[in-house]
């Protein structure tokens, strides 16, 4: 999909977004790299469900896609460990496992997700949930999987997507069997919230980052 294709005010903030990234990836990508980049992932996410959101998706996806692109090339250096999470929508159980490990590790873990065919939104069970604890999924958003996310990972954590993760050597893979809390009243969402929970603190510790989650 080129810019021309796109309505006039997405046109012109798809734009704006490339010029930030062309400036803040100066020296690792080009121009043209990162508008592809920036095609790509509207075509992606063009269907999200608050439609005035996607400029900000757009950008924010593209640039996690760039960023990972140049942390598995090595052109942009890792200090911590990379970890992604995949489900099928990335609207519950993987948006849950990436918040929590992201909060336990304060900053000692990098931490994706994605889903293998994104929902629309994030499960509002899921939200509230998450509220509980005092973490946010307000301004989250579901994300396709893109390769650059598992080619930069060295810990990918699947659950519930079969095999639509492509393997790649080198890295640890785990598959967590987790309920879907998609539809799930509020108890079940909170049960499946707090069995990620008990794994994610299992997962740290085999990483040797934190003792468990706050």
């Amino acid at each position: 999909m080129r810019l021309a294709m796109y309505d006039a005010e997405l046109a012109l903030r798809v734009r704006r977004t490339v010029d930030e990234l062309a400036e803040e990836f100066r020296g690792v990508f080009g121009p043209q790299t990162i508008q592809r980049c920036a095609d790509e992932s509207v075509a992606r996410l063009r269907d999200a469900r608050v439609a005035d959101y996607v400029p900000l998706f757009v950008y924010k996806y593209t640039r996690e896609r760039l960023l990972a692109r140049g942390q598995a090339n090595r052109s942009i250096p890792k200090d911590r460990p990379e970890v992604l999470f995949v489900c099928v929508h990335n609207a519950g159980r993987s948006q849950m496992a990436a918040a929590l490990i992201a909060n336990a590790s304060q900053g000692g873990v990098n931490v994706r997700s994605a889903g293998s065919a994104p929902a629309n939104e994030i499960d509002p069970a899921t939200v509230e949930a998450m509220a509980e604890l005092g973490i946010d999924l307000s301004e989250q958003f579901p994300k396709p999987l893109a390769d650059e996310f598992v080619e930069a990972a060295d810990v990918v954590v699947t659950m519930g997507c079969g095999d639509a993760c492509p393997v790649y050597p080198g890295k640890l893979y785990r598959d967590w069997e987790v309920d879907d809390p998609a539809g799930q009243p509020l108890p079940i969402v909170r049960r499946i919230r707090d069995d990620i929970r008990r794994r994610v603190e299992a997962l740290l510790r085999e990483l040797g980052v934190a003792e468990g989650v706050r």
